[in-house]
């Protein structure tokens, strides 16, 4: 088995899944699975930077409501999950996970005060660092969900990505991190480019966090999308492209994604397009950095409406679009090099399509590479289909 990261625990702990089961079924407390998140919290995060605060006494009063609240017969679907917070103003995201059983722990890290430069992060033992390498930074502005989750001190943490804050950590750390649909969970991003997301171990614990977001009270989404994303047994239609027809992609960083859709492939979960499905985007840099209130605004609507045909014509033909999820190995702290870490991400926060990423393997470096999958408007399921399948049944390490 390749080795985990250098911050983990050893045992790895439950997924959220398993935690919650063995609450509800009362093979487990919250009140003890709350108590070693934050004990595995002391022990470690001295080391990573993951969490800016930890709300101990709080985190402690929450696992007794939810203990109270599984005894009284409330089937908690993520009862007892311990669950990491981006940032100091994240909470009202993780509304709909307090009332479906999580327990708050803290506030993950985020990009400290003046950073020019969001795929770093700053929490209360100063720098964020990569669980895999300490001298490589976790990607952004996700940081410490990312950190604290690949080293195993909880098994979900919230996000937010906007040019792929959730995406581009959970590539560096070797864990999934879902965007769902724009516009599908509230967001108090005025651009439009913003979506909560997830950061998780495990593909069904990002499934299990979908679930509760998206079917939360006064959040029902469009379901009808989701039943019809993907039929049992049948292979996904998947066009694989390294670059998007922009970006200037590693050659080590697109050979370890290849690699990962080919074992899909051989294990029967994609059938590659051949090239009769080409695609190529204009770069989205212009358009998403004017939206932002820097560069021309004239440059979006252009934009948008030549990628979104492009991306209707495929999402036409094909179940799902396949890339690295960032062109570039984790950089060192020092700040990031001449690619841009979000030019294979952000094309699908101006379209607002679904996009995953999920472990696809080891670089050279020893960090891990992120695979992206986008599906069209509203088909999460399929992007949930496929990290589940690649977990299961063409992993990247045994």
């Amino acid at each position: 088995m390749t080795a985990g990261p250098a911050t983990a625990l050893d045992p790895a702990p439950p997924s959220a899944v398993e935690i919650a089961a063995a609450v509800r079924d009362g093979r487990a407390r919250a009140v003890d699975v709350v108590a070693g998140a934050l004990e595995r919290i002391r022990l470690v995060d001295p080391s990573l930077g993951a969490f800016l605060e930890v709300w101990e006494e709080a985190a402690h009063a929450r696992a007794r409501e939810v203990d109270a609240r599984v005894a009284g017969g409330e089937p908690l679907p993520l009862a007892g999950v311990p669950v990491g917070v981006k940032g100091r103003h994240g909470t009202r995201s993780a509304r709909a996970l307090v009332d479906a059983g999580c327990v708050p722990v803290g506030a993950t890290a985020v990009p400290g005060p003046g950073t020019p430069w969001q795929t770093w992060g700053v929490g209360a033992h100063g720098r964020t660092v990569n669980p895999w390498r300490a001298d490589r930074t976790p990607g952004g502005s996700s940081a410490g969900s990312a950190a604290a989750v690949a080293a195993g001190l909880v098994p979900l943490a919230t996000g937010g990505d906007g040019a792929g804050s959730v995406r581009i950590p959970a590539a560096w750390c070797g864990i999934v991190g879902l965007k769902p649909t724009n516009g599908r969970l509230p967001s108090a991003d005025r651009t439009g480019l913003a979506a909560p997301g997830v950061l998780a171990r495990h593909a069904a614990d990002a499934e299990a966090w979908w679930r509760v977001m998206s079917e939360s009270p006064g959040r029902p989404g469009d379901r009808a999308a989701d039943v019809h994303a993907h039929s049992p047994g049948r292979p996904l239609r998947a066009v694989f492209s390294p670059d998007l027809g922009f970006a200037d992609t590693d050659p080590g960083v697109a050979a370890v994604a290849r690699g990962a859709v080919e074992r899909l492939f051989a294990a029967g979960v994609v059938r590659l397009l051949g090239p009769g499905v080409p695609l190529r985007l204009d770069d989205p840099a212009p358009a998403w950095l004017a939206l932002r209130g820097v560069g021309d605004p004239d440059a979006v609507a252009p934009a948008r409406s030549v990628n979104d045909r492009r991306l209707a014509r495929l999402f036409d033909r094909a179940d799902l679009l396949l890339t690295p999820a960032t062109p570039d190995p984790p950089h060192g702290h020092e700040g990031p090099g001449d690619r841009y870490s979000t030019a294979l991400t952000w094309a699908f926060n101006l379209s607002g399509h679904p996009a995953i990423s999920i472990p696809a393997g080891l670089g050279e470096d020893g960090c891990p590479v992120g695979l992206q999958a986008v599906a069209a408007h509203g088909r999460e399921a399929s992007l949930l289909a496929v990290a589940r399948a690649a977990e299961e049944k063409a992993p990247w390490r045994r």
